[in-house]
């Protein structure tokens, strides 16, 4: 978690990163099989206000992601 909390200090993010080191977030929303998946992958889901899922990535680059979530709001 230490980890996180300085890569957000250093790249000076506005929020903090979650950190799901028992995977259960992942494998609730499906980027991880289970508890004991080597790596989760790499998806992206936009949550609206109320907390619903609005938009959904099942595969995500790093590169190119940024540009299309903020394309798509």
């Amino acid at each position: 978690m230490e980890d996180n909390a300085a890569f957000v200090r250093k790249l000076r993010f506005p929020f903090p990163l979650l950190c799901d080191v028992k995977r259960e977030i992942g494998v609730a929303y499906g980027a991880a099989s289970s508890p004991d998946s080597g790596m989760a992958s790499r998806i992206s889901y936009v949550i609206g206000p109320e907390g619903r899922i609005e938009q959904a990535y099942p595969k995500v680059s790093p590169k190119s992601h940024p540009e299309e979530v903020l394309g798509s709001l």
